[in-house]
């Protein structure tokens, strides 16, 4: 799929949005992407898995084992991606503000896992994420997501393979640009979450 494709099935779900919004990040942007309404859609959301589930067959050569995703956001395209893949999907989740494997979800010592994000931004909750799957152990082959909100500059430790490239700016809080100042911010993510 091209980016323009990818995004239109954000489009069409309703979940390109505009406004002021403080990413999980911190960072503040004037679009979000509420993935959440493109995963209310299985139909879709297997459309892009799928595409996805190709793109990372075609670039990552080690045999993956296991799909981790972290919790909220990757939960649902981490279980796609584990459909499409044929593998065991699982999730970490928040525990005193640390990603963990709970719910009796177990990875062996040197099983190759395939790290899968919703959205990448800063790449931050992909690098926690691939922390707490190297706790246990295992090794992480490669990261992927759908969208990654970068362009290609978040580093995650491991190579990232992204459904599709598009770069928005995001600005600190104390570097808003003169369009975003007097408008309300609104924080629809989900970091912080119990």
């Amino acid at each position: 799929m091209k980016v323009e494709q990818v995004l239109n099935e954000f489009k069409k779900s309703g979940a390109l949005l505009e406004g002021h919004f403080i990413l999980s990040s911190g960072l503040h942007s004037d679009k979000f992407l509420q993935k959440a309404l493109v995963f209310q859609d299985a139909k879709r959301t297997a459309k892009l898995c799928k595409a996805l589930a190709k793109k990372v067959r075609s670039q990552v050569k080690d045999e993956i084992t296991a799909i981790v995703s972290p919790a909220v956001g990757g939960i649902v395209p981490g279980y796609e991606m584990g459909r499409q893949l044929g593998l065991p999907a699982m999730y970490v989740e928040r525990v005193d503000g640390k990603f963990e494997l709970r719910r009796n979800f177990t990875l062996k010592k040197g099983q190759k896992v395939l790290m899968v994000e919703d959205i990448v931004s800063t790449g931050v909750s992909s690098r926690e994420c691939i922390a707490a799957i190297k706790a246990t152990g295992a090794k992480v082959v490669a990261a992927c997501c759908l969208i990654d909100r970068s362009a290609g500059t978040a580093k995650v430790g491991v190579p990232l393979i992204a459904l599709a490239e598009w770069k928005v700016k995001a600005w600190a809080p104390d570097k808003l640009p003169p369009h975003l100042k007097n408008i309300p911010a609104v924080k629809p993510g989900s970091r912080g979450l119990a």
